[in-house]
């Protein structure tokens, strides 16, 4: 099929939704499928066959676009509604695949154009709004509510990434066409190994404790990071040959972690790499006894839970849904969230091998059941399966 993604975000980098997108546009190419791309004037150029990348203009005075809703956004999203009827005033496609906000304009094109939409549903946008402090106003919450409900009545099917999302949309539209596709795709099968070796990273970051807890990801307030570093204080009390690996975050959001880190005095416990190449991040895997995620908002599933699940390690995180969707106290431990259970979570974790052993075994055999890159290829298969019968039955 000839598709017209909108994919409004900076593309490519190392975070939610873009690696949701890399991995869409990687295994819809080797399906065969021919793709034109529109996203921003940010991020970096991946190629893929039958994939070509329709940017907006460079816009001089926005060169990072933040997690989330914002103003920036708002700008730059009128550019790629510009860009987007552009290509189809002058192209034929069978589908208009839209992410996130893309489908607010999307559904429109669709209409215009006579076009199938599919909506790629990464979140709730009306609770984006509340969960990143964007506003409080009702009337514009309410606007995005509106937006979101227009948008799934009128696609012809719905992709959501996790349980939650796809309850809410089969409670709400029970007959809509919906597939869950998890967001289990791992990185190396675009980036490939990479050539650094986890010992050059040992070497590299002084990473030479007996016990290293790894976090990786952004460094966004409904992470929990805050509740990270207070049960940091707690563990290093009673373990003191134990490193905290936080591995991403943005230059100016790693800066305010070492500040609360060192005001904390636990400057010698903490290492911090800022954001790295997504290729590499496994290599720190390899080099974690214990991986966590201290999120406490949100309820999308975290990517990073797919590969936490295959690496083997002990995992330990928030007893909340955007967690406990994938992970329960078979393959993980599971706390409160708040700073002293998750401290207790953890030193159960190091204080007792037999119980690493037990859930890590228990991870692997619950992603390789459920959560494996075949079943992630048969799901989005499936999706453009049905597109192409309504395509040919002459549907929109």
């Amino acid at each position: 099929m000839k598709i017209l993604m909108i994919a409004p975000q900076p593309f490519f980098t190392p975070r939610g939704t873009p690696l949701s997108v890399l991995h869409r546009l990687n295994t819809l190419s080797k399906l065969g499928h021919q793709i034109d791309l529109v996203t921003y004037h940010i991020g970096k150029t991946i190629p893929f066959k039958n994939v070509t990348y329709h940017r907006i203009p460079k816009i001089p005075l926005i060169k990072r676009i933040s997690v989330g809703p914002s103003k920036r956004k708002i700008i730059v999203d009128l550019f790629v509604v510009i860009k987007s009827l552009g290509l189809l005033l002058k192209n034929n496609y069978d589908v208009i695949h839209t992410h996130e906000e893309a489908g607010f304009f999307g559904i429109k094109f669709a209409q215009w154009f006579k076009i199938l939409h599919l909506y790629d549903m990464h979140s709730s946008l009306p609770q984006q709004l509340t969960n990143f402090k964007f506003t409080k106003l009702k009337v514009f919450i309410k606007l995005f509510e509106r937006l979101e409900n227009m948008t799934i009545d009128n696609s012809a099917a719905v992709i959501t990434i996790c349980p939650e999302l796809y309850h809410y949309v089969n409670e709400r539209w029970p007959h809509k066409k919906q597939q869950l596709i998890e967001n289990v795709a791992d990185n190396s099968l675009v980036f490939g190994e990479p050539d650094i070796q986890a010992g050059d990273l040992k070497l590299q970051y002084n990473l030479d404790s007996k016990t290293i807890i790894l976090y990786a990801g952004t460094f966004e307030p409904y992470q929990g990071l805050d509740l990270l570093v207070e049960a940091g204080k707690k563990i290093v009390a009673k373990v003191k040959d134990t490193t905290f690996l936080l591995v991403g975050g943005n230059p100016q959001q790693v800066e305010h972690y070492k500040r609360q880190v060192e005001k904390n005095g636990l400057q010698d416990y903490f290492v911090f790499t800022g954001q790295v190449a997504p290729e590499i991040v496994p290599r720190f895997v390899e080099i974690a006894d214990v991986l966590v995620t201290p999120r406490i908002e949100g309820n999308n599933t975290p990517l990073k839970i797919y590969s936490y699940l295959r690496s083997g390690k002990p995992i330990v995180a928030t007893n909340h849904m955007t967690h406990t969707q994938v992970l329960n106290s078979d393959v993980a431990v599971l706390t409160e969230c708040d700073a002293a259970s998750f401290a207790e979570g953890l030193f159960k974790i190091i204080s007792d091998e037999t119980l690493r052993l037990q859930l890590s075994r228990n991870a692997i055999k619950l992603a390789e059941e459920k959560y494996s890159y075949q079943i992630y290829v048969e799901k989005l298969k499936n999706i453009y399966s049905y597109l192409e019968q309504r395509a040919k039955s002459g549907e929109e």
